[in-house]
């Protein structure tokens, strides 16, 4: 089966934003299945001034520390708030 971008639903998503960069804690869902936590990284495009995908590859210890925040939150979310099913979680 194929990806469809209709069935990834963005469930929380919150960023942090550094001079040229921006970290973004998210919680998706696919097509009512399990929730994930992606961090993913934009950079800013020099010449255009938009921001750009880019490998999240090495974080900087403020980097880090900025994002980890951010994944509590995301945790707290998967466990219970704006949860898809009322199933207990398993470890």
């Amino acid at each position: 089966m194929a990806f469809d971008k209709s069935l990834d639903k963005e469930l929380f998503s919150e960023s942090v934003t550094f001079d040229a960069t921006k970290l973004t804690v998210s919680v998706f869902s696919y097509n009512g299945g399990r929730q994930k936590l992606q961090i993913s990284r934009e950079n800013i495009d020099t010449t255009s001034g938009d921001w750009k995908f880019a490998k999240l590859g090495r974080m900087l210890r403020e980097e880090v520390e900025a994002v980890l925040p951010l994944m509590q939150k995301a945790i707290q979310h998967m466990d219970g708030i704006g949860r898809l099913n009322s199933a207990p979680r398993s470890a």
